[in-house]
């Protein structure tokens, strides 16, 4: 099995094409999250992990996600989730994950997920501070 692609999504649907064939319609896909409050906080943003069986594989695993505060193995770990799925040989699967994340300092995180001992895909993600929404209306006003 392999991971086919992860990424941090605002939104996630399934629905049917002719075939059948199944479509995912994935929006607001993200690198980047706006703090919602100053540091320390907490966000939870949603990670969909697209998952491939070969047609020869067993269609049982194991997808393991840790959120770590760098990209290295023995970076400090944020959260882990591991959760088993079955998914027929040969078809795709998916599994989203919400990692609640209590973050002191404005930085870039990783979530590195794998499938059982399988090497490790990293996805970065980076918390930018708060918005300040007056700061931000009176900066459109002096640049149309």
């Amino acid at each position: 099995m392999q991971i086919i692609s992860a990424l941090f999504v605002e939104n996630f649907a399934l629905r049917q094409a002719p075939g059948p064939s199944t479509r995912i319609d994935l929006t607001g896909a993200f690198f980047s999250i706006v703090a919602p409050t100053p540091v320390p906080t907490t966000i939870d943003p949603h990670l969909v992990v697209l998952i491939y069986c070969g047609p020869n594989e067993p269609g049982n695993s194991l997808l393991e996600v840790i959120f770590r505060a760098g990209p290295n193995s023995d970076d400090e770990q944020l959260a882990r989730n591991v959760s088993p799925f079955t998914v027929e040989p040969g078809k795709f699967t998916y599994r989203l994950v919400r990692g609640e994340l209590l973050l002191t300092t404005y930085t870039q995180i990783f979530a590195h997920c794998r499938i059982a001992t399988e090497p490790w895909h990293l996805v970065p993600l980076t918390l930018l501070p708060p918005v300040d929404m007056n700061t931000e209306a009176n900066s459109a006003d002096k640049h149309p």
